[in-house]
């Protein structure tokens, strides 16, 4: 089964919502139609965290499964991924 890709980063905003009930989580969770667009937006999505670190999952071309990526970037380098697996 395909499903699109998603990432769930947490961020100042996100935190502060969840503490005043206005969320059930302190992550934000934003789904893509594809995972090229999901990368593209990745630069952003990484400077919003809080901590830095974006956690992607997805499922792969000719795989079945969910896919799981850990990015992670600094304001020196584009970002990469840290870990990756199967879920």
């Amino acid at each position: 089964m395909r499903f699109k890709p998603q990432v769930s980063y947490t961020t100042q905003q996100s935190i502060m919502e969840y503490r005043n009930s206005m969320r059930k989580t302190s992550s934000i969770v934003r789904v893509y139609p594809t995972y090229r667009q999901l990368v593209a937006d990745l630069d952003s999505i990484i400077e919003d965290s809080i901590d830095g670190v974006a956690y992607v999952s997805r499922s792969r071309r000719g795989e079945w499964g969910e896919w799981f990526e850990i990015w992670k970037g600094d304001s020196l380098s584009k970002p990469a991924i840290v870990k990756q697996g199967w879920m």
